[in-house]
């Protein structure tokens, strides 16, 4: 028998911002249900149930959300039906009598973003208009926590970004933007682009690396032949090579370089900086030092 005193689930539990988001909600009391495919991985927490679903068993998604007001939907994994996963997730949310759905989209999610997968977003994000159930969609940048991990063990960033910048932002910020909206009704039908307080180029973030690692960072601007030659030796498939390819070919059009003023807006807190997120997490760098 679910709970009827749960009023908000929250997805990919075990993840960077659905397990940021999961905590922060314990932390002001608020009864919850994680739903993760593999339950074993999810946080346990004060007032919070576990359920075991996945976004392809759209059955069990909605016994999982059985009795829930509020979802929090965190895209899934890049996949070739991830459009229908997501799909199915929301189906399961209106036949449970899911009222509001949170997605955690991306930005400039639209049909003819050059980023494959932000378009996936925004196919998404149409599916959950149609359905009728009241609705946010928070859509973030590339995270700060990835673009270290572009860097081979080299020192040399390789990609076709050409000099165009990105406003990455932090899972922190995202995760508390998230939970801000999840505890307030009145951000219903809205948009909110979540962004770093700057954008940088990859030869900025090549700089910044170098400055904290002690060793020499470079940038290499690939062409998109040599990026799509580069990674074709990757055991991927051709629609996870072009969705990495593109979000490159984002930044160097300018899509991913918008700066806002959303998580300060949402959260009363500035977004952290590429530099100041490199001092409190020299984890992501570690295999350059």
């Amino acid at each position: 028998m679910a709970d009827s005193s749960i009023t908000v689930a929250v997805t990919g539990g075990s993840g960077k911002v659905g397990g940021q988001v999961a905590h922060r909600l314990a932390g002001r009391g608020v009864v919850q249900r994680i739903v993760a495919p593999r339950p074993e991985r999810a946080p346990r927490l004060p007032g919070a149930e576990v359920a075991g679903a996945s976004y392809a068993d759209r059955h069990a998604m909605q016994r999982a959300l059985d009795g829930v007001d509020t979802l929090f939907l965190v895209s899934g994994r890049e996949a070739s039906d991830r459009v229908r996963q997501h799909a199915n997730a929301v189906d399961a949310a209106v036949a449970a009598g899911v009222e509001r759905i949170v997605y955690l989209s991306f930005v400039g999610a639209g049909p003819k973003a050059t980023f494959t997968f932000a378009r996936d977003h925004w196919h998404t994000e149409e599916y959950i208009r149609a359905r009728g159930v009241r609705f946010t969609f928070v859509r973030d940048n590339m995270y700060q926590a990835m673009l270290p991990g572009f860097v081979g063990k080299d020192g040399c960033l390789r990609a076709p970004a050409g000099t165009g910048a990105v406003a990455a932002v932090a899972h922190d910020d995202v995760a508390d933007a998230v939970t801000s909206v999840l505890l307030d009704e009145a951000h219903q039908a809205e948009s909110y682009e979540l962004t770093g307080p700057e954008a940088l180029t990859f030869a900025q973030i090549a700089k910044h690396l170098s400055e904290v690692t002690g060793r020499p960072i470079q940038y290499h601007p690939e062409t998109l032949e040599e990026a799509y030659l580069s990674r074709s030796t990757y055991d991927a498939h051709d629609w996870e090579v072009a969705g990495w390819v593109t979000s490159f070919q984002a930044i160097a059009t300018g899509e991913l370089a918008e700066v806002t003023d959303t998580v300060r807006v949402l959260t009363g807190h500035p977004p952290m900086d590429f530099r100041d997120y490199l001092g409190r997490c020299p984890q992501t760098y570690q295999h350059l030092v």
